[in-house]
């Protein structure tokens, strides 16, 4: 796995000591976005709201990052919605919250969409909106000390603009159940739901298994790589039918012909790396 990081500054730069996101990205185009403010339980406010949108909206336009890893300092992964925020929200008029909420709509959105594998690691509590940012991610890491809760409704509000994300990893059967509740619920039941991909038995074993998937995912031609995860969305909710087969058909057709898949093809014919290993 690449392990030398720099600093980057994607975008508008807000300082980390009030937007509280680090973002690190390696020469070999491994993406890391830290939420840094343990002290605070990697909270949601509006600053980074819009730090987090910003990096991501960065990073999905620019070329060479192969990977980005969600991580958190401290003892929780994001406790959610920040309480001052929460407060001047309930101050403001219907139309300042529609801005808010579009705000952290399109963070959410910015995420889910960005064409390279996405991978939350998950070592302490996600809740409300920190559910939402492990939902939008391609696989999700876990140890025991994950657990999550939508609790919304226990102040008034529900889950909604992490909803469509939440919903697709763990089915509606289980939103209507903890949409309802607020339950708390651990680690196995996050996996046995589908929204983490996969429990570790503590932080050394999630940091060995995030290495591997890295160095798997750096094996792959990156043009494939993003373009597999298009066609998931894609195909998502159509029917399999000759309509799916043709679009299918359509997409291999033109992956084929991609300088890519000729240089993959070649490597593999002739017994060498392609050019994206090297």
């Amino acid at each position: 796995m690449p392990t030398d990081m720099n600093e980057v500054a994607p975008g508008t730069e807000l300082p980390d000591l009030e937007a509280g996101v680090r973002l690190e990205v390696s020469p070999e185009g491994l993406a890391v976005a830290t939420l840094a403010k343990p002290e605070k339980h990697n909270c949601f406010d509006e600053l980074t709201i819009d730090r987090l949108s910003t990096i991501f909206d960065d990073l999905g336009r620019q070329d060479g990052i192969r990977a980005l890893i969600i991580r958190a300092e401290g003892a929780s992964f994001s406790a959610g919605g920040d309480l001052n925020w929460m407060r001047r929200q309930a101050t403001q008029v219907y139309d300042e919250n529609l801005t808010d909420a579009r705000g952290l709509a399109t963070m959410f959105a910015r995420l889910d969409r960005l064409p390279m594998p996405t991978i939350a690691m998950v070592d302490g509590p996600a809740y409300g909106g920190g559910v939402g940012l492990v939902a939008c991610c391609d696989i999700a890491l876990g140890t025991p000390k994950a657990a999550f809760a939508l609790s919304e409704v226990k102040i008034g509000l529900m889950p909604a603009t992490i909803a469509p994300y939440v919903q697709r990893a763990i089915g509606a059967r289980n939103c209507r159940r903890y949409f309802q509740t607020g339950e708390r619920f651990g680690a196995e039941d996050a996996l046995r739901m589908g929204l983490l991909s996969e429990v570790l038995p503590d932080a050394v074993a999630l940091e060995e298994r995030m290495s591997k998937l890295v160095d798997a995912i750096f094996l792959n031609a990156p043009g494939a790589v993003a373009r597999a995860k298009s066609l998931v969305a894609e195909i998502e909710d159509m029917p399999i039918d000759d309509r799916l087969g043709e679009l299918t058909a359509v997409a291999i057709a033109k992956r084929r012909a991609t300088e890519e898949a000729k240089e993959g093809l070649s490597a593999f014919l002739e017994k060498r790396r392609p050019d994206w290993q090297s």
